[in-house]
């Protein structure tokens, strides 16, 4: 079973080059910043620096660690990133400002290719949440465990889809998983 290790995952700049970010997972593989279909990953947000730009993309970002920011963006909303593991989706495009609530942040992106996929982050904080779908393309684990099959994720790892879905899941007590779901438009 593919299992992805945050921290194997080097730390690049973001697009914009003020921040740190780990890809865990993009399609295509290899793709680019102006050519992926969807894109997973964590960034790392330890100063007031705007977001970077994805035009056509959709965003959907999820507090980790830390005490979070607030975002402003451009069309005059604003958003507490404050509360861990409640998604917020917002255009790529949008000039998005940060004041952060504390100090460092870590946070979960998903990004998606607008027209062609949707996307979406479900939380699992208990066992009963458990439930990997046909659309499912990865599961991240925040806290406690998740056994698949024969593996266990512990925090910082991911499940990437391939061919076989698990047979067999189970979150420990305590635990929180960020499910993954793209799903094409149309």
């Amino acid at each position: 079973m593919p299992i992805l290790r945050l921290h194997d995952c080097p730390a690049r700049p973001w697009k914009n080059g003020l921040g740190r970010t780990r890809e865990l997972a993009v399609e295509p593989p290899a793709a680019g910043m102006d050519d992926f279909l969807w894109r997973v990953s964590v960034a790392e947000v330890d100063s007031a620096a705007p977001f970077s730009a994805f035009a056509g993309v959709d965003r959907t970002i999820v507090l980790l660690e830390g005490a979070g920011f607030a975002m402003a963006l451009d069309d005059g909303r604003t958003h507490a990133l404050t509360e861990p593991f409640a998604p917020f989706g917002f255009p790529g495009e949008a000039r998005v400002t940060v004041a952060l609530a504390g100090g460092a942040t870590r946070d979960f992106n998903l990004m998606v290719r607008r027209g062609r996929v949707r996307g979406r982050v479900a939380i699992w904080r208990r066992a009963d949440d458990v439930r990997v779908l046909a659309e499912t393309v990865l599961l991240y684990c925040a806290r406690g465990r998740l056994e698949l099959d024969d593996d266990v994720l512990q925090p910082g790892d991911a499940w990437l889809r391939s061919a076989t879905i698990p047979a067999h899941s189970h979150l420990a007590p305590g635990g929180v998983v960020l499910a993954v779901n793209v799903s094409p438009v149309g």
